[in-house]
């Protein structure tokens, strides 16, 4: 078990890491004039703080993966360059493993697994994955030992999360008073971080949340999670079953072939976005290629008819959900239906009612120019811009008037263009906010999105 530590030596601990000042001092000092010294100096700003993050820590590396989903908070390019932060972590030893998880569970490691692979297939900055077999069977369980993946949390990375954390709320309230730093807004984006950040930190929430979306999506054939393996879920530890699959980024990335198995991939990922979305509002937050696994089975034939292979999808990872209010997501539906219609006043104020804090210094000029902006998508040339730059647009404008959007309302809003980005790529004739467009612009769009649900659920 890690230690509690007190504030006052949390606070001590870091006023003394002279390192982590020094570390910070370069993109802090370079911060105010990212916008003076051209776009080269700029581009070198955004690299150093890029490669700061990186080597400060878990919680600063977490940070700035979460920062890359907010563009309502912070600029684009700034989202762009942050959203390369890798997961890959250093590992810790087997031994500290070893000690975890007969700690956790009060049993020795042999009792439990039957081969334990002491090298781990994955490392992030929260915790590493290794890959087992059990040593108990299942009632019904064929006689081949179950593999499972065991997720084991990094020594003391709550105690450095929390100290990290309290050094990135010393940054973001230091920067408040300095003016050439405010359109930074950190102090409002370190609120929202912690909540999130220590979600990550607990594997049994995560084990819950996989029970849940198992639970929802259990009537779907071609879309799956990693099982929880109860009783071995603990806070540090989590066992689940270890899924085989190819990364989707795979197909994303393939420019030739599989073209069949890319635009069944978009269909399958964009309904299970609505139905996570529309149908269940459990969200998963954090859905990029990385966390989705591809299984193709092969085809089968009979002397009647040919199957083609179809693929499965396997969505990992699902420590960051979202779920939403009943009035944001009555708001978040008519948000996306004045981007279907191109009413931009709607989309303005639906985004204002979102906010939880009405704290836009000038809401009214923050209506207008979004209004002039969807006036001009609705011309000609404006109808060229495809409705997903247009939400990137207007997240700009929220970022830009400093409108306070919800967490949870934004995460959905991100979730779906970072979907939507590659499933573009997957297959550039299908669209994820047309089909979402088509859906919500209907009277009765609740039982249309049913019947989609319905069609894709059957065998």
């Amino acid at each position: 078990m890690e230690r509690p530590i007190g504030k006052n030596r949390l606070l001590s601990r870091a006023a003394l890491k002279s390192e982590d000042r020094l570390l910070f001092a370069p993109s802090i000092m370079m911060a105010p004039f990212a916008d003076s010294f051209g776009p080269q100096f700029r581009k070198l700003w955004l690299q150093v703080v890029l490669r700061t993050l990186e080597k400060a820590g878990p919680a600063f590396i977490k940070w700035g993966q979460w920062a890359a989903t907010r563009p309502d908070l912070f600029p684009r390019d700034l989202c762009g360059k942050l959203a390369e932060l890798h997961t890959k972590a250093p590992e810790h030893s087997f031994a500290y493993t070893k000690k975890t998880i007969e700690r956790a569970f009060g049993r020795k490691i042999s009792e439990i697994f039957e081969n334990f692979e002491e090298i781990p297939v994955a490392s992030g900055s929260i915790a590493q994955v290794h890959r087992a077999s059990l040593r108990f069977r299942y009632p019904g369980q064929q006689v081949k030992p179950m593999v499972v993946a065991v997720k084991v949390r990094h020594p003391g990375v709550g105690e450095s999360i929390r100290r990290d954390f309290m050094i990135i709320n010393f940054v973001a309230k230091v920067s408040k008073f300095i003016p050439t730093l405010n359109w930074l807004r950190l102090d409002e984006s370190v609120q929202q971080f912690g909540v999130f950040m220590m979600s990550q930190v607990d594997l049994a929430r995560e084990a819950a949340h996989l029970s849940r979306f198992i639970y929802n999506f259990r009537r779907w054939k071609d879309v799956s999670f990693p099982k929880p393996v109860y009783p071995l879920v603990h806070p540090a530890v989590l066992v689940e079953t270890f899924e085989h699959g190819e990364c989707v980024s795979h197909y994303v990335d393939d420019l030739e072939g599989h073209t069949r198995i890319k635009s069944a991939l978009a269909h399958i990922g964009t309904h299970a976005l609505l139905k996570m979305l529309l149908v269940d509002n459990f969200i998963h937050a954090d859905m990029h290629p990385g966390n989705i696994l591809v299984r193709v089975a092969p085809g089968k034939s009979t002397r009647k008819r040919l199957f083609k292979s179809k693929p499965h999808v396997i969505f990992l990872d699902v420590g960051m959900t979202a779920e939403l209010s009943g009035s944001d997501r009555l708001n978040l539906v008519e948000f996306f239906k004045a981007v279907a219609r191109r009413d931009g006043r709607t989309a303005a104020e639906c985004t204002l009612r979102l906010s939880k804090q009405q704290n836009c210094p000038n809401p009214k000029a923050f209506i207008e120019e979004v209004e002039a902006a969807f006036d001009f998508w609705g011309t000609p040339e404006g109808d060229l811009v495809h409705p997903a730059e247009c939400m990137q647009q207007v997240l700009e404008k929220v970022r830009r008037h400093r409108v306070n959007v919800d967490g949870n309302v934004c995460t959905v809003m991100v979730t779906t263009l970072v979907l939507e980005g590659w499933q573009r790529k997957l297959d550039p004739g299908y669209d994820v906010m047309h089909t979402l467009q088509t859906l919500l612009l209907k009277a009765d769009w609740a039982k249309s999105l049913s019947y989609t649900i319905e069609g894709l659920m059957a065998p």
